[in-house]
Parts: C-alpha cells; structure tokens; sequence
C-alpha cells in the first residue's frame, strides 16, 4: 500500500508542508542516485510512495523539484557559513570555523553537495543564476570583513573572497574522495592554516 493510502484505500492525506518535504527527500534520493537527466518523475513517485498526481500536485515537472531542492540545500549551507562568520571576532577563528563549515557540508551522509557542486544541469539558467547568487553573497560577505581589517579596496577584497570560496569548495570535495585518509578537523585545520597565512600578510587597517 503507498504512503497516500490509508486502510481501507481512503487517502491518506498529509499536511502541505509534510508531503512537500517527503516529495522533496524523495527526490533528493533519486537525483543523486541517477542525476537530473537520469531521474524520472515515475522514479521520484515511486520513491516517496506517492501516485504521480500527488506529485504534480506540488510540483509541475522535474526541473521544479530540482531547483526547490536546490535552494533547500544552498540555504543549509549558507546557514552554515553565516553560523561561522558570525561565531566570533576573531578574524583567524572566522576562517577556521568557514572552511570547517564548508567540509561539514561535503561530508553529509545526505550527499547534498552533489546537487550543488556536481549538478548535471549547471548551465540551465535557472540553476547557474542560483549558485551564482549565492556564491557572490558569499564571497561579498568575506570580502566585508577582509576589507575591514586590511588596507585592500572592496574589489580586491572581493577578489579574495571568491578564491577562498573556491580554495574551500574545491579541497572539501577533493577530501571527500580520499576515503578516510584524513579525517575532518585534520583537513580542514590544514586548508584554514593555508587560507590564513595567505590573508594575514595583508597590510592591516590602521
């Protein structure tokens, strides 16, 4: 029996938001599992244990499901960012608690960094313009603080804040691959050292 029948082959009927967020796993499990192009919405129906009318109840079509999973997820990791950035004072201990952020989020059992950093869709306009939103408030959020404390001009600091963006992304999913070798303090306290002895040669704001 699927999960929207009930005994007695009456619908079961969830709230909105329950239903949604069942849909939105269910999908998450399929995407990874075969990508975009490899995903069907029989497949996603399938998965959450839903009819397809169910489905297209919340969600038009495929593209809709992914790039509502899309930003449920560059929302998780900008929480996660934001909790770091805003954790201390303490410039050092930011990028520490950054770049341990960034390897927290690849290292998800969910495997959500797929859809975000791997995507097979990433020249779809709607999916490249969001990634490209969040990474510009990202590295302007950086490029704020870097700015602040040293005597480089916003571009500059912008500048920085995007290859340090790019130094995370990059090495956090090139560790994930490495199976174990290192585990995550050790990896990101080795990419926050590189990181911070790059940023603290800067001239400092007098």
């Amino acid at each position: 029996m699927g999960a929207d029948a009930a005994p007695g082959g009456k619908a079961l009927r969830l709230p909105r938001d329950e239903r949604r967020r069942q849909l939105l796993n269910a999908a998450h499990e399929v995407f990874v599992a075969h990508g975009f192009h490899g995903a069907a919405m029989d497949d996603i129906a399938e998965a959450a244990k839903v009819s397809k009318p169910v489905l297209y109840q919340h969600f038009p079509g495929k593209r809709e499901l992914y790039l509502a999973l899309l930003e449920s997820h560059l929302a998780a990791l900008t929480s996660l960012l934001v909790d770091a950035m805003r954790s201390t004072e303490d410039n050092k201990l930011r990028v520490h608690a950054t770049m341990r952020a960034y390897f927290q989020f690849i290292a998800q059992d969910s495997q959500a960094h797929r859809l975000v950093f791997e995507s097979d869709v990433s020249n779809d306009p709607d999916v490249s313009s969001r990634l490209e939103e969040f990474n510009a408030h990202f590295a302007n959020s950086i490029a704020g603080i870097i700015a602040e404390d040293t005597q480089l001009s916003l571009v500059e600091a912008t500048l920085l804040g995007r290859g340090l963006a790019g130094m995370a992304q990059v090495s956090a999913r090139y560790w994930l691959e490495t199976d174990g070798s290192l585990d995550i303090d050790s990896a990101s306290e080795l990419i926050y050292r590189l990181a911070w002895r790059g940023i603290s040669r800067f001239p400092k704001e007098i």
